[in-house]
């Protein structure tokens, strides 16, 4: 089983790759041109610079058209009243009494620093499918969990300015 995404992720991911073989690739191999026109190989820190910059670009198509390929497409659709992905939710959690908000995406798009978390890390598991006012428990391993009160959720389901991870 591979990568869970939506259709949304997969047009991302493809338009991402279209780019590195149209674009970037031509770039890649144009520099590697220019720097080994300049001579001598063994000294010449621009050629290698350049062969590390395309490979580095070919492995990155790889590694997209890999995942594309593996991936299992989950839908982004959810019910008005449930969490769901590209929801934003905000959650109360007693133990620390802190209020959060964060919005719920797939694993390739996930980023803690900007409030994005994944459906598959045990927060964002634990509150998929549930309800304002529901309590919820998240298990963070066998020894430690936590509840969490689901507050408010925002359906806006824009997932636009949201970017694929980088490995």
């Amino acid at each position: 089983m591979g990568e869970r995404l939506t259709k949304s992720d997969v047009e991302k991911i493809e338009k991402e790759i279209e780019h590195r073989k149209l674009v970037v690739r031509k770039e890649a191999i144009e520099a590697v041109k220019e720097a080994r026109a300049q001579g001598d190989l063994s000294e010449n820190f621009e050629y290698y610079a350049a062969k590390r910059d395309k490979n580095q670009n070919e492995s990155r198509i790889r590694y997209l058209e890999r995942m594309v390929k593996n991936a299992t497409i989950v839908s982004d659709d959810s019910k008005d009243d449930e969490v769901g992905i590209n929801n934003t939710v905000t959650i109360y959690i007693p133990e620390d009494d802190v209020e959060e908000t964060y919005k719920l995406v797939t694993s390739i798009r996930s980023n803690s620093q900007k409030g994005l978390i994944s459906i598959e890390s045990p927060l964002g598991s634990a509150i998929r499918g549930h309800k304002v006012g529901d309590t919820v428990t998240v298990k963070v391993n066998d020894s430690y969990s936590y509840e969490v009160e689901i507050r408010c959720i925002d359906n806006s389901t824009d997932d636009k300015d949201d970017a694929i991870k980088r490995y």
